[in-house]
């Protein structure tokens, strides 16, 4: 029994409340509630499938992310935030099955790349920016819808008889909870792994009194008591959280200018130019034309506009598009232009004002969008050639890259600098700097590159290790395309496979393993014939035939 297999190009990734057709943003003061309702009939493919019992599909999930940033800047009074659903009891039901059994492997993986991602942010919302997330199950919430709520801070489950919790995919589909239930679980509300091995092989998952007890969920209100419980949980975690501020920055739409042959995405500071036959990408941002703002209140003026946020927000669009839409483009060229000192003084005004609320969201986002690149399934190479401008921050894009090649020019004005981005204001998945990264296991040479604060030429930057590689004009154009080459003649598999290896050194945490070792092994289960065959049980849910599984263990 076969699955028709949809190609998914996704036009756009913006979303905006006003539009917004499956979630539902209030405001009461200190306190915001989203909820969920989602449109079964209104899925990114309508034709294909129905997003019943609240179960999401991309296009879900694009609201939730730009709901979760929103509340962060055009928000800063909003202190606790009630994920909820407005659909009678049902939370949600997860990720929608006739999506995930009909679409390409790549668009599964990335889907729930993504969902990890947005569900990361929640957490990251509630660390940096002090939003503390309560889920108020209000039905049943299972798979996804489950994994939804275990990246707030705490969750509330209505006792109602039938209600419950669950993670079915082992026991009903034959792969793994997708964003990071089973990581969760264990690492955050330190569940027992025999109960958690319990939980998860248990399709009907648990009510609210053994949800409760095995820690599942933090408390349970009785139906005659839930809106008033939550109400009351929600004003006392707004109450304990004082507010950064009571004005915020509105974000407007990023939307890309797309070439009618797709070759090209324009945006005002970003341009990626595509080459389909080659299997490359190029990616130039452009650094600031406008001085820097003069000082905080300044840099809140700007906004969404200040060039610091704006080019970061057109990368990360520009990064959606190339996960999703351009799957055969193997490596990413990096580039960038433009006035490297002007590029250092709109950083300064961030790092300058450490504390101010609007400069510190702006310096998490970026960190949000950098690891973005880490997290991207693509080769990426930096070239710095005349003309650039990798100082600070987008030096340390350069340090996201796989590799560095750096052109050494007779006068010497190719030049790379570093400022505070390196030393930790933008960190990995892992906590650490890409610097620490780089050096690690070589605290000397670390702490030599720290120092090099002047500009440095590129022999001076390869000694200090800092690029790959510093080529004359006669070698770098010759030696960097033989590096393409070379590379997208290369089994992409193994690529991904080696460089999300070789990003992530040193010790594990919570984010690590649910960005790397879940992806990975949910990706290869994805093509695992006892998930996605014929007879597999991902294919066959819904149907009456069981699957036939291949019982060998591997």
């Amino acid at each position: 029994m076969g699955t028709d297999v949809k190609i998914q190009h996704i036009p756009s990734f913006a979303a905006h409340p006003s539009a917004y057709r499956h979630w539902t943003l209030r405001l009461d003061g200190p306190v915001a509630r989203l909820a969920l309702n989602i449109d079964e009939r209104n899925g990114l493919r309508p034709d294909d499938y129905l997003l019943k019992l609240n179960s999401y599909d991309l296009g879900v999930d694009l609201e939730l992310h730009d709901a979760v940033e929103r509340l962060r800047f055009e928000h800063p009074e909003v202190r606790a935030v009630i994920v909820t659903s407005d659909m009678p009891r049902i939370f949600c039901a997860g990720a929608n099955i006739r999506m995930l059994a009909s679409s390409t492997h790549g668009f599964k993986v990335n889907f729930c790349k993504y969902t990890n991602e947005t569900r990361v942010g929640m957490e990251e919302a509630s660390e940096e920016s002090g939003q503390r997330y309560l889920a108020a199950l209000n039905g049943t919430a299972s798979g996804g819808g489950y994994e939804l709520a275990l990246a707030c801070d705490e969750i509330l489950l209505i006792d109602d008889g039938t209600a419950a919790v669950s993670l079915p995919e082992v026991p009903l589909l034959g792969v793994l909870p997708g964003t990071g239930g089973l990581t969760r679980l264990v690492d955050k509300r330190y569940v027992r792994r025999d109960l958690a091995d319990l939980f998860c092989t248990k399709a009907e998952g648990f009510r609210a009194r053994d949800a409760v007890k095995y820690r599942l969920v933090d408390q349970s209100f009785p139906r005659s008591k839930w809106e008033d419980g939550v109400a009351a949980r929600a004003a006392e975690v707004a109450q304990a959280n004082p507010a950064r501020d009571t004005k915020g920055v509105e974000l407007p739409p990023i939307q890309a200018q797309i070439d009618d042959d797709g070759r090209r995405l324009t945006y005002s500071s970003v341009t990626v130019q595509i080459d389909p036959e080659q299997r490359t990408a190029s990616l130039t941002i452009h650094g600031p034309q406008e001085p820097a703002p003069a000082d905080a209140a300044a840099l809140r003026d700007q906004g969404a506009q200040t060039w610091g946020f704006r080019a970061f927000r057109e990368l990360e669009d520009a990064l959606l598009h190339l996960r999703f839409n351009y799957d055969t483009i193997g490596v990413i060229t990096v580039h960038t232009s433009g006035d490297a000192e002007r590029v250092l003084a709109h950083d300064a005004v961030l790092h300058d004002h450490a504390g101010d609320w609007f400069a510190d969201e702006l310096r998490w986002y970026r960190a949000r969008v950098l690891r973005r690149v880490d997290n991207t399934a693509r080769t990426f190479f930096a070239l710095i050639d005349e003309g650039s401008c990798f100082v600070g921050t987008l030096f340390e894009l350069a340090q996201a890259c796989d590799r560095q090649y750096m052109l050494e020019d007779d006068d010497g004005e190719v030049r790379i600098q570093l400022n505070l981005a390196s030393e930790g204001l933008y960190p990995m998945s892992t906590g650490m700097s890409r610097l620490q990264a780089r050096y690690i296991g070589h605290e000397g040479d670390l702490r030599r590159a720290l120092e090099a604060t002047e500009p440095l030429t590129g022999p001076d930057a390869e000694e200090l290790g800092l690029v790959t590689l510093c080529l004359d004009d006669i070698d770098f154009e010759d030696e960097v395309r033989i590096a393409i080459e070379e590379r997208v003649s290369l089994s992409p598999d193994a690529l991904t496979g080696m460089e999300q290896n070789l990003r992530f050194v040193g010790a594990e945490n919570c984010q690590t393993k649910i960005y790397g070792r879940l992806s990975a092994w949910q990706n290869w289960i994805f093509q695992r014939p006892n998930a996605v065959g014929e007879t597999g049980a991902l294919s066959l849910f819904g149907h009456p035939e069981r699957p036939e599984f291949d019982w060998r263990r591997t």
